[in-house]
């Protein structure tokens, strides 16, 4: 059963009401996901329309034109959709266009900064299964964030994470600086 989850004080981030920490047996989910798709819609028809109004009006529009513009306008809609995240009691996932990810946070062995462009936490359980995710989606969902949080003091308390503590205490850091940021907002003291 899925539930929305509200809480009192406004997030600034968004514009609208945040989100409290879910009670047990609920799904959390990344509730800025529908806006990013949204906007991942509006960018690929935003360069599907430029390109072929740029055709039109240099009078080269042709049916295989149309073709390989729709196809680059596709494959920025592909690259833009973050894939959507969600967790329950014991489990997080991160679905893409094709596919899903899944990892036992109840059972997580790892917990590290990817190294690249983008940053990215990555999640490895004792099955041997990887998840990684945009530190952002927890910033901006503290419902998610609460569902791995208690799963991984679990799993240091069990001592089956043998590396991690840092990635994570970095990543509580960044969320409690955003809730600081936030009620500092709110209530007029910035």
């Amino acid at each position: 059963m899925e539930r929305r989850i509200t809480r009192a004080v406004p997030d600034a981030h968004s514009g609208r009401r945040g989100r409290v920490l879910p009670p047990p047996g609920t799904t959390a989910h990344d509730e800025d996901w529908v806006g990013h798709v949204r906007f991942a819609v509006g960018c690929a028809a935003a360069l599907l329309g430029l390109l072929l109004a740029a055709d039109a009006a240099a009078g080269r529009l042709t049916w295989l034109r149309i073709l390989l513009r729709t196809a680059l306008a596709t494959t920025l809609f592909v690259v833009l959709v973050p894939p959507r995240v969600r967790a329950g009691a014991g489990w997080l996932s991160s679905r893409g266009l094709l596919r899903a990810h899944t990892v036992r946070t109840d059972r997580l062995v790892s917990v590290r900064w990817s190294d690249g462009v983008a940053q990215r936490l990555v999640l490895r359980d004792a099955d041997g299964c990887r998840v990684e995710v945009d530190p952002r989606v927890f910033v901006a969902n503290p419902a998610l964030w609460h569902r791995l949080d208690q799963d991984t003091r679990a799993c240091v308390e069990h001592g089956t994470m043998l590396c991690g503590v840092t990635a994570l205490r970095q990543l509580a850091e960044r969320i409690d600086r955003r809730t600081a940021q936030t009620v500092f907002q709110v209530s007029g003291l910035e």
